[in-house]
């Protein structure tokens, strides 16, 4: 799908403020609130915007830790993957399920409220995931840059 400049102003601002109506959308990309309303929906229909999300600060509702787990799988069963990230999905604390190409295979963001906390989640819900050959943790100390979005 090609975007225009108008396109671009229309997203730059939903990406800075998701929960601007499209009258008040339309006022700052400066076009009027039928344009805003149509472009908007095309952009909807054509997948470019996929939906509107929440951002949830964890830590304000208790959850201090935040772990980045990065595994390597035993890739002789084929159904390895498929099974590592089934069982995955089943752990409230998991926020975050990515794959990879290379020697990490899968990573996992997962929250506690504090290192107890997520000494229980690694040895009673972690360490029982299927076909593990490797683990790897970094423990979050900062959040320096989070961006939703590429420049428009």
């Amino acid at each position: 799908m090609r975007i225009d400049d108008t396109d671009r102003r229309l997203l730059r601002r939903l990406l800075a403020d998701p929960g601007l109506s499209a009258g008040a959308l339309a006022e700052l990309a400066g076009v009027t609130p039928a344009t805003a309303s149509r472009r908007l929906d095309r952009m909807t229909r054509e997948g470019v915007i996929r939906g509107q999300h929440a951002v949830i600060d964890w830590s304000r509702l208790g959850y201090g830790v935040e772990v980045s787990l990065r595994f390597t799988l035993d890739k002789t069963d084929p159904r390895a993957f498929d099974e590592f990230i089934a069982a995955a999905r089943d752990v409230p604390e998991v926020t975050q399920i990515q794959t990879f190409l290379g020697k990490v295979d899968v990573r996992l963001h997962v929250i506690a409220r504090d290192m107890g906390h997520y000494q229980q989640i690694y040895r009673e819900r972690i360490l029982t995931l299927p076909h593990i050959s490797e683990i790897e943790a970094l423990m979050q100390v900062a959040t320096i840059v989070e961006r939703e979005a590429l420049p428009l």
